[in-house]
């Protein structure tokens, strides 16, 4: 396979892979972090995988080593972070206080969709890249998701509410990020920001002001701006389909 093809090469290059071990690393150090009732060290580990993970890719575009195996080994690594993690942080803190009992339990029968779906998400990513329009994802990525839910449990935690008595709104953060994942609403990806050199000017006061108000309160922020992203999937659906309504009834008129 040649070099110029545009198509990932056989082969292990250490730089982006090693971000990918960063990103996995973080990602189970989430789940040893809940299983030891650090939820808000879990979110922020969840947190510090998305950075890794979001790096590995530019990382290896830069320095055009791409290649197969960093590929599979990316998706390996985001089914831990932000599929089977995520799933199991929100269990032990709230969704293990679910109505049922022994196999009928409502709360990890959520846990599984959650990471079912996740799993669903990856693959249908992997087989698609090449048909979809780069600047858009079909469904909500999985760490959008899994940013929702560590989000979540974070600002609870803080706040110091009982996961056991939100275990109801916890089955509806859960199943509901889980199957936004396998839907085919359009969520814009930011990737073509990344495609140019240097950003534009007016980008790099959006990113200013992002980290700004962060800073204040980096757990309520952080859950806003991923509440956010997961309704502009349904609201830009519901937007284009009624301007194509519009369209039509100008067009009959």
């Amino acid at each position: 396979m040649s070099e110029d093809d545009g198509k990932p090469r056989r082969g292990i290059y250490l730089l982006p892979n090693l971000f990918t071990t960063s990103a996995l690393f973080a990602g189970f150090f989430a789940v040893i972090a809940a299983l030891e009732g650090h939820f808000d060290k879990a979110a922020i580990a969840t947190l510090t995988a998305m950075v890794f993970d979001g790096l590995d890719g530019r990382i290896a575009r830069m320095t055009n080593t791409q290649s197969a195996f960093g590929a599979e080994y990316d998706s390996l690594a985001d089914m831990v972070s932000f599929g089977a993690g995520p799933a199991l942080v929100v269990y032990l803190w709230s969704l293990q206080f679910a109505p049922g009992n022994g196999l009928g339990q409502l709360g990890w029968i959520v846990a599984f969709v959650f990471t079912a779906c996740a799993a669903l998400r990856l693959a249908r990513f992997n087989v698609s890249t090449s048909t979809l329009d780069k600047r858009f994802f079909q469904g909500l990525a999985s760490p959008a998701a899994a940013g929702l839910l560590v989000s979540y449990v974070w600002v609870a935690f803080e706040l110091e509410l009982s996961g056991e008595a939100l275990a109801g709104l916890s089955i509806l953060v859960t199943a509901v990020s889980g199957l936004l994942m396998v839907s085919n609403f359009a969520y814009y990806s930011f990737k073509d920001i990344g495609d140019h050199k240097q950003l534009p000017f007016f980008a790099t006061l959006i990113l200013v002001f992002l980290f700004a108000m962060a800073s204040i309160d980096p757990p309520k922020v952080l859950l806003a701006g991923f509440a956010l992203y997961t309704l502009s999937g349904p609201a830009l659906s519901i937007w284009t389909r009624v301007r194509r309504l519009k369209r039509q009834r100008n067009s009959a008129g």
